[in-house]
């Protein structure tokens, strides 16, 4: 069975994803490639989206997920001190990488997750290891829609709580965390904030 698994790292105003195709057995758990979730209207977004559905990271998309654009400012924040460090031993059988697209505009966001009941690091068990979302789609319901659908995910598999790390700072994501749930409940060794959502 062939799996795609996604790396982002920053550059200029971009992300760049690799795409790895490797062959493994399967998974613990089929999911299907494409999965329709209702759109999450949140009445303080200035302004909705389209109908939002959530993707698996291919081939196909990742031209698209490798445009996203960032805020001036954001680029810094993509890869907190601590994910850099633990990705090397992340468990590509655990990885959960998913495009947001809107019917109107194409992808506009890109979460990868990681399910792994048995990470050494409990911020890492079951977590958010990597959010973008379109410089000109953040503010209207992409971002919460990927943490929920992630969040539905995390619970189907058994997990009680859905993790992220961000660095803080005036252009960082800490506000919008705060904002769909998350709550500051650590620090790492390298000053990054450890934000929990009880599922």
């Amino acid at each position: 069975m062939q799996w795609a698994a996604g790396q982002l790292t920053g550059r200029r105003n971009y992300l760049d994803i690799e795409i790895v195709t490797r062959a493994w057995g399967p998974p613990a758990r089929s999911h299907p490639a494409n999965i329709r979730y209702p759109l999450f209207t949140q009445p303080h977004y200035p302004e909705s989206m389209g109908a939002l559905k959530l993707e698996e990271l291919s081939a196909k998309n990742a031209v698209e997920a490798n445009n996203l654009s960032l805020k001036p400012g954001q680029e810094q924040f993509i890869a907190p001190v601590s994910y850099a460090m633990a990705g090397p031993f992340l468990d590509p059988h655990t990885g959960w990488s998913r495009v947001v697209t809107d019917e109107n505009d194409g992808v506009v966001g890109f979460i990868l997750a990681n399910f792994d009941p048995d990470a050494a690091e409990d911020e890492f068990r079951s977590c958010i290891w990597r959010m973008n979302v379109d410089a000109d789609a953040q503010g209207k319901g992409a971002g919460r829609f990927a943490v929920e659908v992630t969040a539905d995910e995390a619970r189907k598999r058994g997990f009680d709580r859905l993790t992220v790390l961000w660095e803080p700072g005036d252009d960082g994501p800490e506000d919008f965390f705060l904002r769909v749930g998350f709550v500051v409940v650590g620090e790492t060794p390298y000053g990054e904030r450890i934000g929990a959502l009880a599922l």
